[in-house]
């Protein structure tokens, strides 16, 4: 029978214990637990990013605003029945003064008529609708085209690259107002029109970003690894490459569909957007030129629900960058 250690040797990787029948048996030490009794569990870098972006008090704010705004344009329908007036109703005894021009904000018209006679707070939430239906299906498609030219450009280099940087830089020197103009002059405004303008003077700039990454990665050891194990290009390009460049691509997302929105705004400021009477926040702010100076509230609102929009996507867009960037030096109290 083995002897039982001395009172000053140190314990061995585990200690022994006697059993019924005297013989020593050994037993595990318990592992360390955490303070508070929780165990410790992993989180994936998107988790971090959630829990770094909830910590950023203007990006939740501009969220919530965005979903909101975004709730208010679908229901839109539901809140014109409810207020009384629909986009394109006119007023036409209470909605002008005697002069023809526009009336203030009352409880008849919560925040006044335009230079016809139509409920403002209708047709800004009508705007809404268009705003940001242009902004996020111009922004997907472009996304999406940027993604696939900055993919196959910056993967497989040489001519391929040549020619679709020269095509790049093409697009990204041409006016897009004069582009808009043409393509009006011939097919008509429309909303098919807007999204097809903003998409394709979009996509350029997303593929630079998308190319400059993709040279990056595709020097990378577990790239070389995978081409080593006979894995195609088509593989590599969207299973090891594409997931990568899903961080940067999600922020530039999210800062280009304010810069849509503008230019839907703009295009129809200029008459080449959605045709009138449809509302849109661009056409209400170019009626408004004449009345001014007698209806502060004709510019205001539709000018305000178009600064606060962009702002919105701008400090929600920085929010996310700043969360996704693993180089971020910035700290988060809890």
């Amino acid at each position: 029978m083995s002897a039982d250690p001395t009172p000053g040797s140190a314990p061995g990787p585990a200690d022994s214990t006697p059993d019924a029948a005297g013989v020593a048996v050994a037993v595990a030490p318990a592992r360390p637990q955490p303070s508070g009794g929780h165990a410790i569990e992993g989180r994936s870098p998107w988790q971090l990013a959630w829990i770094h972006l909830r910590k950023d008090r203007a990006a939740m704010i501009s969220l919530a605003f965005i979903l909101l705004l975004a709730l208010l344009s679908v229901s839109a329908p539901l809140l014109a029945h409810w207020i009384g007036w629909s986009p394109t109703d006119q007023d036409r005894t209470q909605g002008l003064t005697v002069d023809g021009l526009p009336v203030g904000p009352s409880g008849r018209h919560l925040l006044g008529t335009d230079n016809l006679g139509r409920d403002i707070l209708v047709r800004v939430l009508y705007g809404s609708q268009v705003s940001l239906l242009v902004g996020v299906v111009s922004t997907l498609l472009a996304v999406a085209m940027g993604v696939l030219v900055g993919l196959v450009a910056g993967y497989f280099g040489s001519a391929v690259d040549t020619v679709l940087s020269r095509v790049m830089d093409l697009v990204l020197s041409f006016p897009f107002l004069l582009f808009a103009i043409a393509l009006v002059s011939i097919f008509g405004s429309s909303l098919a029109i807007s999204v097809f303008v903003i998409a394709f003077f979009s996509w350029a700039a997303v593929g630079r970003i998308v190319r400059g990454q993709t040279l990056s990665i595709r020097e990378k050891e577990y790239i070389e690894a995978a081409r080593s194990l006979g894995a195609g290009d088509l593989r590599i390009m969207f299973v090891d490459v594409l997931p990568n460049l899903l961080a940067p691509v999600i922020v530039y997302t999210t800062l280009l569909i304010p810069i849509a929105i503008v230019f839907e705004a703009t295009l129809s400021f200029l008459g080449l957007g959605v045709v009138p009477p449809a509302p849109t926040w661009g056409n209400m702010l170019s009626d408004s030129l004449d009345f001014y100076q007698v209806a502060w509230w004709f510019p205001l609102f539709p000018g305000l629900a178009l600064l606060l929009t962009t702002l919105a996507f701008n400090l929600l867009g920085d929010g996310v960058r700043d969360a996704l960037d693993p180089r971020a030096e910035r700290l988060f109290q809890d």
